[in-house]
């Protein structure tokens, strides 16, 4: 599942991403598809899609006027690493 889940953002991302499909700009740095793709890889299709999921609800928001910086969190320990 992890395998497909990452590559399917590797194909939503080089086939031109938000901006080519929805006419949209992220508001974070990484992009959320690159938050979502290390997300997914560093903590596991589940995890990470969720994670994912939480940050895309809070991206392209109206009332957002510039980027906010948000970097995937590191794995803290073995029960945070994707297998």
């Amino acid at each position: 599942m992890q395998r497909l889940l990452l590559w399917l953002i590797r194909s939503y991302r080089t086939s031109g991403g938000g901006r080519r499909w929805f006419g949209i700009d992220c508001n974070f740095e990484p992009s959320c598809s690159a938050y979502t793709y290390t997300a997914i890889a560093r903590f596991g299709a589940r995890r990470g899609a969720a994670m994912g999921w939480q940050r895309i609800t809070r991206c392209n928001r109206h009332d957002s006027f510039c980027k906010c910086i948000e970097p995937v969190p590191e794995a803290d320990n073995k029960r945070d690493k994707a297998c």
